[in-house]
């Protein structure tokens, strides 16, 4: 013999689960759902972000095709072909500008804040060390933060690589 309140306990534990199973798959329904719609928005908000970017990027393209073009022509003389190159290199700083990346001022002395050493040219003169011999690549900052250090060749008395301390 059963006892009926064992049962009816037994029934409203198997209801208890099955509502509780049901109520997990329809927040897995949703929690995939959200997932899914957070997904899109990601990758449309990124999409939107990188636009502007990319479309100042093919119109540089377009410039870059355009002198490419000329050249193979044999349209333009040394003249012309110095002038739009540096058009070119002008276009692209201007691409940066609106990016907020601008080249890092020039300084005639090494600063470890601004420059990378990447050369070392022996002197004799004391007021030449640490002087700046070359700027080999450029730096640049970006809303006031260096973005990339300055490579440069500085001159150098002795055998102490140690730069100087600011």
């Amino acid at each position: 013999m059963s006892d009926p309140r064992i049962e009816e306990r037994l029934d409203a534990l198997t209801q208890l689960f099955e509502e509780r199973l049901s109520a997990d798959a329809v927040q897995q329904k949703a929690f995939d759902q959200l997932y899914e719609e957070l997904r899109q928005y990601k990758e449309d908000f990124l999409f939107q972000a990188e636009k502007p970017f990319l479309l100042d990027l093919l119109l540089f393209y377009d410039s870059l095709h355009w002198f490419h073009r000329a050249l193979e022509n044999r349209d333009m003389s040394p003249e012309v072909i110095t002038d739009s190159f540096q058009y070119l290199v002008d276009e692209f700083l201007e691409l940066l500008y609106r990016r907020d990346v601008v080249p890092a001022e020039g300084s005639p002395r090494f600063d470890r804040r601004l420059h990378k050493v990447v050369r070392v040219v022996p002197t004799t003169d004391t007021g030449e060390d640490w002087k700046i011999q070359a700027v080999l690549k450029r730096g640049f900052l970006r809303a006031d933060r260096l973005l990339r250090p300055e490579e440069v060749a500085v001159y150098r008395t002795g055998n102490d690589s140690e730069p100087p301390k600011e």
